[in-house]
């Protein structure tokens, strides 16, 4: 006959506190493992769109071949991008993907190249292009008007990159800095926040593209870039232009996927 210790029979048992433990550890562990889902959800989707905006970005190259543009145009300089659709009008479905007969809500991806001449004797035309999102079917954004009510914004129904003012003066800390300059003080519209962190810009002059590391939180108007300054000099007051997608006018991150540059000759 066995008899069983009563103590030892009571003490197999695990405590309140070891229980506490251990659901404590599990929870924090399926905290971790939540949290790396999410994180590959993210860049999934970044992998996604810039694949997207890769074949995007080679039907856009495609089509600026196949309607070409016109090297010998005034408005085509070497000095300042120029839209590529002012060069070149064509039917505003060409600049959207899909540009099949697909119903409009259906379109997501919008692109916009700028063009400039690579030398003024040459065919050589340097086009930068920029693959951007509809974020929303409501969702609107800021472009500025046309020359006659320029620099004046105007609410349009997809992004597309628009030229914001920008200065380098001794004020700032080094070379890699730039200031945001409203370009239009008198209405409503912050134009400094048309600018954020790990935004993208393209100087006008020379196309020379920047990524923006920071935009300062104490100092909204100033922003550091990845690299010194290498464009043309924009001294103050009048300073110069960058293009760059702005955001979303109801808020939201950047709709601007990626922005591919090539040099075509016409």
């Amino acid at each position: 006959m066995f008899v069983i210790n009563k103590r030892q029979y009571n003490n197999a048992a695990f405590s309140l506190t070891e229980m506490l433990l251990a659901v404590g550890a599990l929870a924090i562990g399926m905290l971790f493992i939540g949290g790396t889902f999410m994180v590959g959800i993210h860049f999934t989707t970044i992998a996604t769109e810039r694949t997207i905006a890769a074949v995007a970005a080679d039907e856009a190259f495609a089509k600026i071949r196949l309607y070409a543009v016109d090297v010998n145009l005034p408005s085509l300089t070497t000095s300042q991008l120029t839209p590529f659709s002012t060069l070149t009008p064509i039917s505003g479905d060409e600049f959207m993907y899909p540009s099949t007969a697909a119903p409009m809500s259906q379109k997501q991806y919008y692109w916009v190249a700028l063009c400039r001449r690579v030398n003024q004797n040459s065919s050589l035309v340097q086009v930068t292009l920029f693959v951007s999102r509809k974020v929303g079917a409501a969702a609107e954004y800021w472009g500025r008007q046309g020359s006659t009510g320029w620099p004046n914004l105007q609410r349009r129904s997809f992004p597309r990159p628009i030229p914001v003012n920008v200065v380098q003066d001794p004020s700032l800390d080094s070379a890699d800095q730039l200031r945001i300059i409203d370009a239009v003080p008198g209405d409503t519209v912050d134009e400094r926040t048309f600018v954020n962190d790990g935004y993208t810009i393209v100087d006008n002059q020379t196309g020379q593209i920047y990524r923006v590391l920071e935009r300062k939180a104490d100092q909204p108007d100033k922003i550091v870039l990845d690299g010194p300054w290498r464009g043309a000099a924009i001294a103050p007051p009048t300073g110069g232009w960058v293009w760059v997608v702005p955001p979303p006018i109801a808020g939201g991150k950047s709709p601007c996927i990626a922005i591919y540059q090539k040099v075509l000759r016409f």
